[in-house]
């Protein structure tokens, strides 16, 4: 029967359909306006600090508020397997639904009338986001309607505002809001206790970051955020491997992988554990985001790996040295002034060593690691060369008196060889000669910052580790003798200002000679590299070890001790640094060579020198055995007339004075003898000769005698 308006029935029918009619408009209007003045959250979320390498690989991160980390994910970087599982699982028409995928709410909805019980969730990926970004819930009815409402906001605002809701993934199919939703998306999802994001999770359970995942990886990954907490591997590995397992089992059921590789899947290992989270270079990481707080990443010139095999070595040296024995470690280009490694301490977490101590920037007695720039500067001054004689014996400073590390004295020695050998004396018979003031002067033209003690001015201690200076200072020093004698500003900041040319500590060939001579250093036994020029330092006590040296390229420095200055016997810096230095240079690869000589190096023996450079002119030191007479020519006396043939040697002695003897003729050395006082000369003509020979102290004596030819000899010529 056709009801019409004029019959009972057809005027309800009609006033219920209107009825109905104006509801679903008033319904409609309300949610509109709902949507319209829903309060949309931010997607942009507080991420942690990065600390990244000259590579652009993660250093350090630091956590954002509660503790928590949350790294940037680039969308486009992820494995798109993974995008493909993660949709699947979670929102299978995520790329055309508007926020709320109606079929997915209805089929929830009818489980759950159906069979009492939650089934499948109705919520897509951008009401989770909703409710991650809000931190609501969705236990009760008008939490849902809250979440369904703002997940309509979103969408429709990152409709609009497609120009600045971010890049798409062509390759993934998404538009610019869809992709900023799922980016967002993947950034705050939980992975298990201070974990948020995939950036974060990948890393802590697989060790990787999400460019390419497996099936069974992307699997665990999809899994996790369900219920991050019940199915963390390193608490319920079996929790973690069954809902993984049901993943890998519905990509199979969807026909996103075949029956074989679903079955490798389900055969892979779970993570037992989560891994540590990155702590390379934590000294330098800290102070570069303490500097600018404002910035969210921050690349250093490090070299990551080179970093973690130099903190991996300072860690064991240490602990082979003793419990609270620390380490430290600085690698620079001296071409550049680029750091490449910087390891503070033994262990950043270390109590026990004090390893939140940065050791490369802590004062401490250098030893004899200043030794080649005091030489460098008598070099410079003209009052040395290296193949110029020296002394090391006793010795009285104006009341300090040096002794060696041995403890001995090796009498009359060339330059090169007091420096190689690190004597003492000679040290500081040259800092005596070229002035502790100008030491001073030439360490701050490196840049460095010398501390001296309080109340106490410069004195010639300070030649031997009387002052105070830092790990960085030192390689500062080394780096510009290995720039022929220009100055370096190290940077740790990547495309930080250029080194540029520095100013002048040393003249190039007082630095040339330097590298000439510290590459003669004496190796430890165990040394599998012979190119580098360094030398090594033990401060007063056994409280530092030190090793510092270059190559062509690099620079690096190496410093072991305790923090608290506590003595540690046996820590010498030949046997405990140089062998770690040697290490550090093995690590960088192959080395390379030292450049040339410069210009206006004089390469000669000692008796092809000036006279003046022949013996280093030093004065002021008063030696101690100086009360024993001076030597005196016994043999020829003074004025005598001496008849010789072709041939004929002439017997030369002395008695009295210190050996070794240096016998001179006319000026010009013809005999040195370390332990006889007794040498004979070929005279080369007839004629006033003068006669001359000088002891271990300096001392002389000198006699004029007439050689004339013998009666019935031939002639000498």
């Amino acid at each position: 029967m056709t009801l019409g308006l004029g019959s009972r029935w057809g005027w309800w029918s009609a006033v219920a359909l209107l009825a109905c009619t104006l509801s679903g408009l008033a319904a409609w209007g309300a949610l509109e306006r709902a949507i319209s003045g829903a309060q949309v959250p931010g997607l942009s979320v507080p991420v942690s600090t990065q600390v990244l390498d000259r590579d652009g690989r993660l250093l350090r991160a630091f956590p954002v508020q509660a503790g928590r980390y949350r790294l940037p994910v680039d969308l486009c970087e992820v494995d798109p397997a993974f995008i493909d599982l993660l949709l699947a699982v979670e929102d299978r028409r995520f790329r055309d639904h508007r926020g709320v995928d109606p079929v997915a709410l209805a089929r929830a909805g009818l489980q759950l009338l159906t069979r009492g019980r939650i089934i499948s969730g109705g919520s897509t990926i951008s009401m989770q986001l909703v409710r991650l970004l809000t931190t609501g819930t969705t236990r009760t009815p008008s939490r849902k309607l809250s979440q369904i409402i703002l997940a309509l906001a979103l969408e429709r605002q990152l409709t609009r505002e497609t120009a600045t809701a971010g890049r798409g993934c062509p390759g993934l199919g998404l538009s610019p809001g869809k992709a900023a939703i799922l980016t967002a998306y993947l950034q705050v999802t939980p992975y298990g206790g201070n974990l948020e994001g995939l950036g974060v999770g990948s890393p802590a359970w697989l060790g990787k970051t999400p460019e390419r995942l497996s099936l069974a990886e992307s699997a665990l990954l999809v899994a996790l955020p369900q219920a991050p907490e019940a199915r963390r591997p390193d608490r319920d590995g079996s929790a973690a491997r069954r809902a993984r397992d049901r993943i890998i089992r519905r990509a199979r059921d969807l026909g996103l992988v075949d029956e074989r590789a679903a079955e490798m899947a389900l055969r892979s290992p779970v993570p037992v554990g989560r891994r540590p989270f990155p702590m390379l270079a934590a000294h330098v990481a800290g102070r570069v985001v303490r500097a600018s707080p404002g910035r969210s990443v921050h690349r250093l010139t490090l070299d990551g790996r080179l970093q973690e095999r130099l903190e991996s070595l300072a860690a064991a040296r240490a602990r082979a040295l003793g419990p609270r024995v620390s380490a430290a470690i600085l690698v620079a280009d001296h071409r550049t002034g680029e750091v490449l490694a910087s390891v503070g301490s033994a262990g950043f977490t270390d109590v026990a060593r004090d390893g939140f101590i940065d050791m490369t920037r802590a004062p401490r007695s250098p030893g004899s690691t200043l030794k080649p720039l005091i030489y460098g500067l008598a070099f410079e001054l003209g009052i040395a060369h290296p193949e110029s004689l020296i002394e090391d014996r006793p010795t009285a400073f104006a009341g300090y008196v040096p002794t060696n590390f041995d403890q001995g004295f090796h009498g009359t020695v060339t330059v090169r060889q007091a420096l190689a050998s690190s004597l003492n004396v000679p040290a500081v018979q040259l800092l005596d000669a070229v002035g502790p003031a100008r030491l001073l002067s030439r360490l701050r033209r490196a840049g460095t910052a010398p501390e001296l003690p309080e109340g106490r001015p410069a004195g010639l201690a300070i030649g031997l580790g009387g002052l105070g200076l830092t790990l960085t200072d030192l390689v500062r020093v080394y780096a510009a003798i290995a720039r022929g004698g220009r100055s370096l500003t190290l940077t740790e900041t990547l495309g930080g200002p250029a080194s540029g040319a520095g100013e002048r500590m040393l003249e190039p060939p007082a630095a040339w000679y330097l590298g000439s001579i510290l590459q003669e250093a004496p190796l430890p036994a165990t040394a599998a590299i012979t190119e580098v020029a360094f030398k090594t330092g033990t401060s007063y006590g056994y409280r530092d070890a030190w090793a510092i040296g270059f190559d062509g390229r690099h620079v690096a420095g190496v410093w072991l001790g305790r923090p608290d200055a506590v003595p540690v016997p046996g820590l010498i810096g030949l046997e405990a640094a140089a062998p770690m230095l040697l290490d550090t240079f093995a690590a960088l690869g192959p080395t390379e060579p030292l450049p040339g000589p410069p210009p206006g190096v004089l390469t000669a023996g000692n008796a092809e020198l000036p006279p003046t450079l022949r013996h280093a002119r030093v004065g002021g030191a008063v030696p101690i055995a100086s009360s024993s007479p001076g030597p005196e020519i016994a043999f020829p006396p003074d004025g005598a007339r001496l008849p010789l043939g072709r041939g004929d040697k002439l017997p030369l002695k002395v008695r009295h004075g210190l050996p070794p003897f240096v016998w001179l003729v006319d000026g010009s050395p013809v005999a040195r003898e370390p332990f006889r006082r007794a040498t004979n000369w070929t005279p080369r003509g007839l004629g006033f000769t003068v006669v001359s020979v000088v002891d271990a102290l300096g001392r002389g004596s000198r006699v004029r005698v007439y050689l004339e030819n013998a009666p019935g000899n031939p002639q000498p010529r």
